[in-house]
């Protein structure tokens, strides 16, 4: 064929058609190439993404001809190298389009950027866009493109403002331009600078265009903005199946899995457009449940009729959905029928296992994917760890350490974030912060991983000191590291750095998360301000169950019944359902109110209100109930006990025999706790203080042999206080606390002579030593929070609330003296020991003697 122009433009008609192989037959037949037919080849390759055989092709032009490229070759080649992240190839086209004098050729420019963009050269992109002489707009929306792929949205978004100033008006902005940086707000949650961008849009007509309306729907969807983006939605008039793909994510990915559904069925039987891959891989992360597991079954079904399996992203996706909705029988079929399994089809499986309840599955897998010389990436890691932690695999796990450090990943950062995790959960506390010291470069998620562990594993001294540490490093905390400082607050009763991380959260945005507000009531609660909780509560603008539950559970642990019960009321006026915690927290009220009757009718309503009683309410009834002096009651509520009663329960009803002297009772269920914990130094206590109390001294005394002789050792009473930001703490029977000795015992004392001129006598029967009166008085006098509030009153100006804090049940004793103290000076006095609080006002106690 001797037509030059046919004969090119019959070479592009085949590659258009698909048919690269015709277009190579025809252009190997030919006798004389010209540049034009060159460039039809390697630009046909290039659009087929036949990457190698367009660089190869480019090489051969160069070999074989005395042809010289032009600004329409380059771009080709350019775009090959870039398919296959090959940048020594396309640094070689680039020396060569200098060399060639093509430099200053902007489409050239253009395509030298996507380059470098594509194999994560940004700094050589910058460089090529700074020496450019000539820029179009193609030129700043390919650079922008550029920073956007490469995760550096801050900086791609100061480009666009460049550009905004580089025009002399907003027409300098094209569709390509906003659909580029729009997915930058979406990455980072900037929703107002996108309805900024969708008014611009507006204004330029651009949302005419349906790239532009697409892009819109999914930064309002990622953005958490459903609504916005189904109101577009709704009113773009012609859909394709990116409008649908992107409003079906939307739903999916706020978890609005009646909308995903609707819009799904809406799509192909109503709309009659085609489900493709993009859809399913939308569609299945919102079945999360076992619920959800005959929908994901009906989607397999369509993906094989539809032959939509080619692709191994669906197939992997169907094992993962599998895994979610529990059916790992499901998700392993669904495995074994991926023909070539690549390493994220064994990630899904080993994933799907270790979270969901098979972790020796998750285990056996991974060996049997070593088997296939696969290559283990993060996520393969990151499960298997996961698996050990929950097998309790110590060794094993320390094996995958050992097999981290040989393979040269130790540095990377997600594996890093796994064994951290992994140590973390197995409890090796010491273990994950030696790992954590190692790290040259602590990145924000080591940090916060390190925080959460400390607060989980009932280290909270640690977590608040990592926290502030984060802080003064200029690292931001996230939300996860905020609640477990504020969680670790509320375990120390540390009011003042609970209200810091408060402040904290407020300027973050965090404390308009619900977890976080609820952890914030939660917080306030435990530090014993009931009026702080109740005004940051009152402050939300949506309640969850879970914000109720931690209001009426804190009202519960301040015995304040009245106010737990009317805001269960409140609850359920406002249409939502009290659930298992709710009722605890109502229980645990009444139970610390001395409301019994209305406890025992609120139990007695729960299975009309569709909640069935568990242990945890048993044991509150229980408790209510034994509290009362109503021991007979109690002990049959814990024999018709669904289950087995826990030593939990056993030592609850063995504190209410002591306290009200049924000794044989109390033998019986002494017995019982013993034999369920024989290792727990406190029941020994108790069952010595149950003979003390009836004067049974020898029983006392063999009991604290048995506990010797196991190795126990009774905690000391300790409480502490905290004033300006430091705590003191001061233990029972101690002299040697220097604070004490400036004056604390002479200020007792003092106080002592006040309070037995309005009626106070030394409880002798708190007691439980077989010692003389002069003794047992002397010893009511070292009890540890008798100190504490003689420090504080010594400490704090008049009027100032004192909050005080103590590891064990207070004594009968030092509850009548508090009384008479808060009356005799006119303090608020607030007592938190390991049951309850106790606010001590004008001589009377928040109890009602009642604890």
């Amino acid at each position: 064929m001797r037509n030059p122009v046919l004969t090119t433009r019959l070479l592009t008609m085949y590659f258009y058609c698909g048919r690269p192989t015709d277009s190579r037959s025809l252009f190997v037949e030919l006798a004389e190439r010209n540049l034009f037919q060159w460039n039809a080849m390697i630009s046909g390759y290039s659009k087929n993404e036949l990457w190698h055989e367009a660089i190869a092709l480019f090489c051969q032009f160069l070999e074989i001809t005395e042809l010289k490229p032009d600004n329409f070759s380059f771009p080709c080649v350019l775009k090959s190298c870039a398919g296959i992240s090959d940048s020594d190839t396309g640094r070689a086209v680039h020396g060569m389009i200098l060399k060639m004098g093509f430099g200053s050729d902007t489409f050239v420019n253009n395509s030298l950027m996507s380059m470098y963009g594509k194999c994560a050269l940004v700094d050589k992109a910058v460089k090529v866009f700074d020496d450019m002489p000539e820029r179009n707009l193609v030129s700043w929306n390919t650079l922008l493109s550029v920073l956007s792929d490469n995760g550096l949205v801050v900086e791609g978004f100061e480009l666009f403002l460049e550009l905004m100033s580089a025009s002399e008006d907003p027409v300098g902005v094209d569709d390509a331009t906003v659909v580029t940086v729009l997915p930058m707000c979406a990455l980072e949650g900037w929703v107002e600078l996108g309805r900024l961008l969708h008014g611009l849009s507006v204004k330029l007509n651009l949302v005419q265009e349906l790239s532009v309306n697409n892009a819109l729907i999914d930064m309002y969807g990622k953005s958490g903005s459903l609504a916005e983006a189904r109101l577009l939605f709704e009113k773009t008039l012609r859909r394709n199946v990116v409008s649908w793909n992107v409003m079906i994510g939307a739903c999916s990915r706020n978890v609005d899995l009646d909308g995903t559904f609707e819009l799904l069925q809406a799509m192909s039987l109503e709309e009659k457009i085609r489900v493709d891959e993009v859809t399913i891989l939308n569609v299945l992360p919102a079945c999360l449940g076992t619920w959800q597991l005959n929908s994901v079954k009906e989607i397999h079904g369509y993906v094989i009729r539809n032959a939509l399996e080619g692709n191994n992203l669906v197939p992997n996706a169907l094992v993962a959905a599998y895994a979610k909705c529990g059916s790992l029988e499901s998700a392993k079929n669904a495995f074994n029928g991926i023909e070539a399994k690549t390493v994220s089809s064994w990630n899904a499986l080993i994933g799907g296992c270790a979270q969901n309840g098979d972790p020796t599955s998750a285990v056996e897998l991974f060996l049997e994917m070593n088997s296939f010389e696969l290559q283990p990436d993060w996520f393969s890691i990151g499960s298997l760890l996961l698996a050990c932690a929950n097998l309790k695999h110590f060794k094993q796990g320390r094996s995958v350490h050992g097999f981290i450090q040989r393979s040269g990943l130790e540095n990377d950062s997600l594996i890093r974030v796994s064994l951290l995790s992994f140590y973390i959960q197995c409890g090796m506390l010491s273990t994950a912060r030696m790992l954590f010291d190692e790290l040259e470069e602590i990145d924000p998620v080591s940090w916060n991983a390190m925080i959460s562990g400390y607060a989980q594993n009932g280290l909270p001294d640690e977590c608040l000191i990592l926290f502030r540490r984060m802080q003064q490093y200029r690292y931001e905390p996230s939300l996860v590291a905020a609640t477990s400082a504020l969680m670790a607050s509320a375990r120390l009763s540390a009011i003042r750095s609970g209200k810091e991380i408060h402040c904290f959260a407020m300027k973050t945005g965090f404390s308009e998360d619900e977890f976080v507000g609820s952890s914030i009531i939660d917080m306030y609660a435990k530090c014993g301000s009931m009026e702080q909780a109740r005004t940051i509560f009152d402050r939300l603008d949506e309640k969850d169950d879970v914000a109720w539950n931690v209001i009426i559970t804190g009202y519960g642990i301040h015995g304040c019944a009245s106010e737990a019960v009317e805001l269960l009321h409140r609850m359920e006026e406002e249409g939502l359902k009290p659930d298992e915690f709710t009722y605890i927290g109502v229980l645990m009220a009444c139970s610390h109110g001395g409301l019994v009757e209305e406890g025992m009718e609120y139990f007695g309503e729960m299975r009309t209100k569709g909640v069935v009683p568990k242990l945890e309410h048993y044991a509150c009834v229980a408790d209510m109930l034994g509290r009362a002096g109503r021991l007979a009651d109690a002990e049959k509520v814990i024999d018709e006990m669904p289950e087995t009663p826990d030593a939990r329960i056993w030592s609850s009803f063995l504190g209410a025999c002591r306290i009200h002297g049924d000794l044989a009772r109390g033998e019986r269920v002494a017995e019982k706790l013993l034999e369920l914990e024989p290792h727990k130094v406190e029941h020994y206590v108790l069952v010595s203080n149950l003979f003390a109390g009836c004067g049974r001294w020898e029983d006392a005394r063999r009991v604290r042999k048995m506990m010797r002789k196991n190795g126990l050792r009774k905690d000391p009473g300790c409480s502490w206080i905290e004033l300006r930001g430091k705590v003191y703490s001061f233990m029972a029977s101690e002299s040697q606390n220097p604070e004490f000795d400036s004056g604390i015992e002479g200020f007792w004392l003092s106080l002592e002579e006040r309070i037995r001129q309005i009626g106070y006598l030394p409880e002798m029967a708190s007691v439980l030593h077989e010692v003389g009166e002069e003794e047992k008085v002397e010893m009511l006098r070292g009890h540890s929070e008798k100190k504490a509030i003689a420090f504080g009153l010594l400490k704090t100006t008049d009027g100032a609330k004192l909050r005080v804090f103590k590891n064990i049940r207070m004594c009968r004793d030092c509850h009548n003296a508090i009384k008479l103290v808060s009356k005799a000076v006119g303090r608020e006095i607030m007592v938190r020991d390991n049951k309850r609080f106790h606010h001590f006002r004008d001589g009377l106690c928040s109890c009602r003697d009642f604890w």
